[in-house]
């Protein structure tokens, strides 16, 4: 029951697995704020197409295009909220950047199947109206 050395962790390893399972993948905040300025726009789209590479977030398949909604610490973005922790680095560094090569690879996959690739990071999210003039540029010019 340690965390980093000398340290006491508050909670069992069995707490700690269940704490971690319940970290949502799917209907994530700052997914929702991406689903509801494409709503808004009149855009439609289906969720988690299991079919498709990395199962994409947002599918809007009449556009050939997918979004991915990255969370910044999970998937390393250069922003504030994307630093990894202070402690443990021997365990959080390797799985972060798993996870990133793990993105390149499915943009790359999707990319090779026909499909734009628009990553929307968490960070994008926090202001709605910039969020959604971003998206609305990005469509129009499919449109045009």
């Amino acid at each position: 029951m340690f965390g980093e050395v000398g340290q006491v962790d508050k909670v069992t390893p069995h707490q700690r697995s269940r704490n971690m399972a319940a970290v949502g993948f799917r209907d994530t905040k700052p997914e929702l704020v991406v689903r509801h300025a494409l709503h808004s726009m009149g855009l439609r789209f289906r969720l988690h197409q299991t079919s498709l590479p990395g199962s994409p977030d947002i599918v809007l398949k009449r556009h050939r295009t997918v979004i991915l909604v990255h969370g910044c610490f999970w998937h390393g973005h250069s922003c504030p909220r994307g630093r990894p922790p202070a402690t443990r680095l021997d365990f959080w560094l390797p799985k972060l950047e798993r996870n990133r090569v793990r993105d390149r690879r499915q943009a790359r996959q999707l990319r090779g199947l026909g499909w734009r690739v628009l990553t929307v990071w968490e960070c994008q999210t926090k202001d709605p109206l910039k969020l959604a003039r971003r998206l609305s540029r990005y469509f129009d010019t499919l449109i045009d």
